[in-house]
């Protein structure tokens, strides 16, 4: 799936919230967009998705050098272009039961949006701190030895 359709899912999702999980026909629409309440235990998360998501992971680590000034918009734009490319790889070849993958999709739109925006106003810092928020609760759901594990809630 190349970047632009994965986008167009995104922001097509933003307005539309089945309209991105019908473009996997495997997989139902979520019903709803409130978070699904995180599984008795993690679930593994197989080499695309952490290949992927460890990708995503340190784009937006290197992202707080922008935060802080010490990196430019040119810089920037690079690790989201990473970030969008990252997901792309995910949504293209990452196989996930369906409450997975509707768990996973509820991070991953929200996280191309904010790249979106990020892309369209390279000065809108609060748009790391949402592509943040949108995938904070990974490692709330899946074993990912990339990621720090969360604090129990």
């Amino acid at each position: 799936m190349n970047i632009t359709r994965v986008f167009f899912l995104g922001l097509l999702a933003l307005t539309c919230p089945g309209a991105a999980f019908a473009q996997h026909a495997h997989h139902a629409a979520p019903s709803d967009t409130a978070p699904a309440p995180a599984p008795a235990a993690r679930w593994p998360a197989d080499a695309a998705l952490q290949g992927g998501m460890g990708r995503i992971h340190v784009a937006l680590e290197e992202l707080r050098h922008y935060e802080m000034g010490h990196m430019d918009a040119t810089m920037a734009l690079d690790r989201v272009g990473l970030i969008e490319q990252a997901a792309a790889d995910i949504f293209a070849t990452c196989k996930l039961p369906e409450e997975r993958d509707v768990v996973l999709h509820r991070m991953l739109v929200p996280l191309l949006a904010a790249a979106h925006k990020l892309k369209a106003d390279p000065a809108d810092m609060a748009q790391v701190q949402a592509m943040r928020d949108a995938v904070a609760d990974y490692p709330r759901y899946f074993v990912d030895p990339g990621w720090a594990t969360p604090p129990a809630h």
